[in-house]
């Protein structure tokens, strides 16, 4: 049966917007991120390791991320949630007290299931005003939840002027059943010199998940180290902090 014309004209622009939606979400893919996105993959100078953590900042957690950090002489990249920094801004500031680079991760943890332009672009811009108001600098880099970077997604991290960054190795560390030795391997098979890692400083999903990050943090840098790279923050790593072209 064909649809009258008064439908099918609504009908394909509620098609094409909902493309637009999805398409980019397909970066998400880490073998096209890699090969047709290597800045959006995090994939920087070849000599470097960019070490990021996500969904924090966490006063139960993130504390002993830093004391870490501080113990390994390491600083790193955390993308943080508005919501939660501005419900713990001294956590914020001691971050970037530490030495470490605050980015956007957004304002919740949200998944993007329908197209949200107009919410993206303002909780993107609220996380990133939250930053920078907290930390006093503007940040450059903008992960979404999940690592889903849709179509509205895209669009507000151009509006806030950040460059988009997903990651080109993870630990799965919130996984039910994750140890330090199974994150560190994880991590540690899909990385390479200019790589990207991924890993969180807060919980989610179950309470505790955390700690196998924690604890597989020596072990992960000193052999890193022991390979002749450097571990540091995204501002370190050599990308562009606008989104140019890849």
């Amino acid at each position: 049966m064909r649809l009258p014309p008064a439908l099918r004209v609504p009908l394909a622009a509620s098609a094409l917007a909902l493309t637009a939606h999805v398409a980019p979400a397909g970066t998400w893919l880490p073998g096209l991120r890699r090969r047709c996105f290597p800045s959006l993959a995090g994939l920087g100078h070849p000599r470097h390791i960019a070490l990021t953590f996500d969904d924090g900042p966490d006063p139960v957690s993130t504390p002993h991320f830093l004391r870490m950090l501080d113990q390994l002489s390491t600083r790193a990249t955390f993308f943080v949630l508005g919501e939660r920094l501005l419900s713990h801004p001294e956590l914020g500031r001691d971050i970037v007290g530490r030495g470490h680079e605050l980015a956007v991760h957004g304002w919740t943890h949200s998944r993007p299931w329908l197209p949200t332009v107009v919410r993206d672009m303002r909780e993107v811009m609220c996380a990133a005003e939250a930053v920078q108001r907290i930390s006093g600098v503007r940040p450059l880099w903008y992960r979404p939840p999940y690592g889903i970077l849709t179509g509205g997604r895209w669009t507000a991290a151009a509006q806030s002027g950040l460059r988009p960054v997903l990651w080109s190795a993870w630990g799965r560390d919130w996984t039910e059943g994750a140890t330090p030795e199974r994150v560190l391997a994880t991590v540690r098979s899909g990385l390479r010199g200019g790589g990207t890692v991924l890993l969180h400083d807060a919980d989610l999903s179950a309470s505790g998940r955390w700690w196998p990050a924690l604890e597989m943090l020596p072990e992960m840098i000193s052999g890193l180290r022991a390979e002749g790279l450097t571990v540091g923050p995204l501002a370190d790593h050599g990308l562009p902090p606008l989104l140019r072209g890849d």
